[in-house]
């Protein structure tokens, strides 16, 4: 458990399997007070449903997941798709694309390809 900020997640897996200083202080529960844990709403955030649909696929999905929604973020930040458009997206590269046994960085790279592709054509048609 650690504070909520990237320099954790990007020096874990730049450092892997080695730590490196992060520059984050530590957690202090203490100072926290209490934790207070509640179910994910996955009506809220339909991405959160999507990443387990693709962590249980195994195989290509979870790259297929990453770079449809790489590109969505993408265009929404560019004011070219509204927010809400971004699990559509993300849904119909899970949908549309078969996953595959992730055997090999090519097979990999290829579904990363075809899912940025796929993507970016159904945001040109919007």
């Amino acid at each position: 458990m650690g504070l909520p900020d990237m320099r954790t997640t990007l020096a874990v897996g730049l450092g892997w399997p080695q730590r490196i200083e992060s520059g984050v202080a530590g957690l202090d529960l203490l100072a926290q007070g209490r934790l207070d844990f509640e179910a994910p709403d996955t009506d809220a955030f339909p991405c959160l449903a999507l990443a387990w649909q693709a962590m249980q696929a195994g195989g290509t999905a979870p790259a297929v997941l990453n770079a449809a929604n790489e590109e969505a973020v993408s265009a929404f930040l560019q004011g070219r798709i509204g927010f809400l458009t971004i699990p559509e997206l993300v849904d119909n590269a899970l949908s549309t694309l078969p996953t595959q046994a992730a055997d090999t960085l090519e097979v990999l790279l290829s579904a990363d390809q075809r899912a940025r592709q796929l993507t970016l054509n159904a945001i040109d048609a919007a």
